[in-house]
Formats: C-alpha cells, structure tokens, sequence
C-alpha cells in the first residue's frame, strides 16, 4: 500500500471551507445577524414553552453546516438563546456555572484527557509498537479491513463501557497512529469511529436507555437484540464499509491529514522499554475495561481511567512523575479548544431546554392518535419522540412509555414493535436531524473538525435505519 504524505502539522478547521469564497461568507454573516434579529425580535413573545426556542438551534446546524467555524457557531447560538430568554445577568451567570457541571461538558474534558494519554504513548514509544504490530496483520488486507477493524473495536469498547465519548476518548490514542499510517484522513477516521460507537450503543446491555427499553416493553435482552439493537448495528457495520471509502475519497484531496510524527505512528518511535511499556499499558486497559463493565460506571469514570492510565504508561515507559504530568498536559492542550466548545453546547442545551420547544410539539402531536392504525400508530409515536421528545435517551423511553404505553397496547402494538419504536425514538437524534454531542465527540476525538462531513455520516446510516425500522414495524404490527 502506498504511504500518503500526512506531514503537515496544520489542523484543519471547517473555516477553511469558505476561506476562498467572498460570497459564502457573506451568507454565512447575513444568516447569522438575521438569526440574532430574530431572536431579539421574537424574545417578548417567546414565553416558555414555545417553538421560537428552535430559533438558535436551527441558526446552530445552519452556520455549521455553512462552513462557520464550530465553536463561533456554537457562540451565535447561545447568543440566540440568551436573547430569546431575557435572563438577568444573575440568571445568565448561572446558566454559565451550572453548564460547567453538565455531563456534555464532562465529555470536553473526557476528550482532553484522552489526548493527554496519547501524548505519553506517543513519547514512551507505546503508540509506534501498536502500530508496527496492526500494520504486520493489516499491510495485505487493505483498507476495508482496516475500516472494519476500527469500526469492531469502537463497537466493542462502547458496548462494554455504556458511554460513546469515554469509550472513544480511550480507544483514540490507539487507533489515530494507525489510521494516521494507513493515509485515512481526519473526516473518514471520525466517520469510522462514529459509525461503531453508534452501533455500540444500541447494543450496550447496561446503558439505562437499553434497560428502559427491555424494562418498558417487557423483553429480554435477547428479543431486544433481535428487534432492536441487533439489526441496527449490523447494518451500520455494512453501510460504514460504504460511507467510510466515499468519505475518503470526498476528502482524500483536502488538506485532512494527520501528522503521523506527532502522533507517534512513526517508524523510529519506540524506544528501549516500549515493549515493556506496550504490555503494562494493555494490563491496565483491561483492568480498566473490566472494573467499568462489572461497575457499569457512567461518563466519570474515564475522569478517573484516563490519567491513571496515562501514568502506568509514563512510569513503564521510564518517565518520571514530573514528565509524565508535563507531557499529558501538552497533549491536553492541544484540545483545549475542544472542553470550551463542549462547554458551550452545555449552555446551548440548556438554553433551549428552558425555552421547552419540543413540549409544544408533543402536546400538539400527542393526542387524537387512537383511531390510527397499529403501524401508523407506531410510525408517528417514533417520530414523535425522534425530534419531540428531547433530553436523556433514559427518560425519553420512560416518558414515551408513560404516555403512550398503554395506548400503544390497546391498539395492538406487540413487545417487539414496541422495542423498535422506542429505540428509535430514543436513539434516531443521535444520526440527526442535528448535530448533537455523540457526533460531535466521534469528530472530536478524531481531530477532525468537519461538522458538515460527519452530519452527512449521521444522514448516511439514518435512512437506510429508518427504511429498515419501518419494514419491521409493517410486519410486527400486521
């Protein structure tokens, strides 16, 4: 296979899409001031609940997917909300503070920790034996098993872990050297890694909003598998064989590469203990990995996991405390970036959770549904709670169920059609309509900084999944 010259040491930015084109930031800026006058204009009329509190995210996904730099983006639109709420500076101020506790801001500072750790694989030759060892089993298979490879391992880690960011911020330092070697560029490496993280999720057994699913429809994990979880990972394995070779070759052309020295995927990177290191790291992966599964810890724990890591690595590599501390902080840096734009969203959720636009969806939508059909009736509740329904997939399910349930059943909604319809209510917004957090950590993580390309990823597994729901759901309901 021919090595791709991935030298350039420049991240790239989705500012660069319209650096050359006068005219597309001229629409991007009226777009923005046009949001912002809107949502000055409407803030007297916007009283909780109301659908204005759409305002800044839609003004959010079109600036991003404008080309508008990510974190500016998210800063129109919490400006937008801000001024569609009219909060006291008191009020604003603790909107500021209680975001910084938000488990979406937990993820910012879950991605940091993860480049951390892979600045101390980098330095103790840890990061370029794994690589040599993947490229030895790799080097005649090509890039499809390479792709499939990152696709299984993310898939694994998420399920084992219950959580897309902790268990991507601990499989990244490991899988950016390698696909950094294999020439993949930032936006296909995060397509891959979102691509399995997502299919992880739906078959995690003990993430709460599988467990809310099996508890509200009365199944096993089993049956959930075989209507639910089960085919939607399966096909999303399928599709990132399709989606990730077309991202590549959208990208190929661009300046979308990784430094593979920085990244430590180098063939003069291993240093005297790096084998020696290589093994302790992987002893405590798997302890790590262990603990997590029998505690079925949540988004804190790679808090813990990653710098604990992070140190038996240094230590094994033959770095001294000090180094160690010093070296996890440069990688840390380097994403800094990352936590502020995490925090951001954290008040951009917040915002429009308090504005409550998606109640005014459910209370104009959530009536006068029994006289429809057991298969209308359980394409329109998954709608409903795909893009009406928002917050913690948890108590999405629990709520969905609360409402709907019993109708549900009266109208001959079996245990089966039941599972799919709350998996996809809970679990759909995760591929789109929006960027949410699970997209943006898998770019993250990859150092990509695309929002555009990894929407179109979403997109690209969401609607064969919605054709493939939709025919089980006519044959379950039938």
């Amino acid at each position: 296979m021919s090595e791709v010259n991935t030298t350039s040491g420049r991240s790239p930015s989705v500012s660069d899409a319209p650096s050359g084109r006068p005219g597309l930031r001229t629409v991007i800026t009226v777009v923005a001031i046009a949001g912002l006058l809107l949502s000055a204009v409407a803030a007297p009329f916007a009283q909780a609940p109301t659908l204005w509190g759409l305002v800044p995210i839609v003004l959010f996904c079109a600036l991003a997917l404008l080309g508008m730099d990510i974190v500016v983006a998210t800063v129109v639109a919490v400006i937008s909300a801000l001024l569609l709420m009219l909060p006291s500076p008191a009020e604003a101020g603790s909107l500021l503070g209680d975001s910084l506790g938000d488990d979406i801001t937990v993820i910012g500072l879950v991605i940091m920790l993860g480049a951390g750790v892979g600045e101390v694989l980098r330095t103790t030759g840890i990061a370029a034996t794994i690589v040599q060892g993947v490229m030895r089993v790799v080097r005649n298979r090509g890039r499809g098993a390479a792709t499939l490879g990152v696709m299984v391992s993310c898939l694994i880690l998420v399920a084992s872990l219950g959580t897309l960011a902790g268990a991507l911020a601990i499989a990244a330092p490991l899988l950016l050297p390698i696909v950094a070697r294999l020439g993949f560029t930032r936006s296909a490496t995060a397509s891959m890694m979102f691509i399995g993280g997502g299919a992880g999720l739906a078959l995690a057994p003990f993430v709460g909003s599988n467990l809310a699913i099996m508890d509200a429809a009365e199944v096993g994990y089993l049956q959930y598998l075989l209507y639910g979880g089960g085919p939607v990972a399966a096909l999303s394995l399928v599709a990132g064989l399709v989606i990730v070779p077309w991202m590549q070759r959208r990208t190929q052309h661009t300046d979308d590469y990784y430094d593979t020295a920085e990244l430590g995927a180098t063939d003069d990177g291993r240093g005297p203990r790096s084998g020696v290191a290589t093994a302790a790291f992987g002893v405590a992966l798997i302890g790590s990995l262990v603990y997590a599964v029998i505690s079925e810890a949540g988004i804190t724990f790679p808090l813990f996991a990653l710098p604990t890591l992070g140190i038996v690595a240094g230590l094994a590599g033959g770095l001294s405390p000090t180094k160690i501390a010093s070296t996890m902080y440069t990688g840390a840096a380097r994403l800094i970036h990352v936590f502020l734009l995490f925090w951001l969203l954290a008040m951009l959720f917040a915002g429009i959770d308090a504005l409550k636009p998606f109640q005014v969806i459910l209370a104009t939508y959530g009536h006068d549904l029994q006289g429809l059909s057991p298969f209308a009736f359980a394409l329109v509740i998954a709608v409903l709670g795909w893009v009406g329904v928002p917050g913690a997939t948890a108590a999405q399910v629990v709520l969905l169920d609360k409402v709907f349930g019993a109708l549900a059943a009266s109208v001959g909604i079996p245990a089966g059609g039941w599972v799919v319809v709350l998996l996809f209510a809970s679990k759909a917004d995760t591929y789109g309509p929006f960027p949410n957090p699970n997209m943006i950590s898998a770019m993250s993580l990859a150092r990509s900084e695309s929002l555009k390309n990894i929407f179109y990823t979403g997109l690209l597994v969401l609607v064969p999944a919605c054709t493939m729901y939709a025919i089980i759901l006519f044959f379950v309901t039938r």
